[in-house]
């Protein structure tokens, strides 16, 4: 039936339309710095997802091994008060503990996440997927715990040089949080992080670091 073949085209024109607007339907709030933070409404949630990108003149192996310094995250990542790895699972993946210094009159945060890193092998892009583990551990008293999380780091090697980076960021802090805490953490926070990211690549420590899961 031709009508049959009209209304099938249809539909998978409409999905796939959808499919796109879905993800590209990032709102841009902060380009600075050579660093871009966008924001999107979620279906599943009043809060919006985040998004941060920016080009970094480091490599794989470098970003890798900051990502997988747990206590280097200090230094680094924003508002946060004190971080330990839980475990070491294998050289790619570990699971870790934060917590995070919320202004009064909001409580301080904390989670538990897992992350593991994969690369592509024909790209070379390299995946860190952050997985929210709540209850590895009890709650602590006067901390609010993170229930759900999600998080992504894209790493791509750029041909000239260097790694372009996406970081995807959905959270749902828990609790009664006013707008303008959500506000800040949800574009000042990404923002401030990676400023402190481009600084934190070029420290020696790392400049040496290898591992058997990234090949440049």
């Amino acid at each position: 039936m031709v009508w049959k073949r009209i209304l099938l085209a249809g539909i998978v024109v409409l999905f796939f339309t959808n499919f796109l607007q879905a993800q590209n339907n990032w709102e841009l709030k902060v380009d600075r710095d050579g660093i871009k933070v966008y924001t999107k409404k979620l279906d599943s949630s009043p809060l919006k997802a985040v998004k941060t990108v920016c080009t970094i003149n480091t490599s794989l192996s470098v970003l890798t091994a900051v990502l997988l310094d747990v206590n280097g995250s200090l230094d680094w990542v924003y508002s946060t008060k004190s971080i330990t790895l839980l475990k070491q699972v294998s050289p790619s993946e570990l699971i870790y503990y934060s917590e995070i210094d919320v202004p009064w009159p909001a409580s301080n945060r904390d989670f538990i996440v897992g992350i593991v890193v994969t690369q592509d092998e024909r790209t070379k892009a390299v995946t860190v997927l952050g997985i929210n583990k709540p209850n590895y551990l009890p709650e602590k008293k006067d901390i609010v715990r993170i229930q759900q999380s999600y998080s992504k780091w894209l790493i791509t090697p750029i041909p000239q040089g260097g790694v372009k980076i996406e970081y995807e960021l959905q959270v749902d802090p828990g609790g009664k949080v006013p707008a303008w805490l959500v506000n800040m953490f949800a574009t000042k926070g990404p923002f401030e992080t990676f400023k402190k990211l481009q600084q934190q690549v070029k420290k020696p420590v790392y400049s040496r670091r290898s591992f058997a899961f990234v090949k440049e």
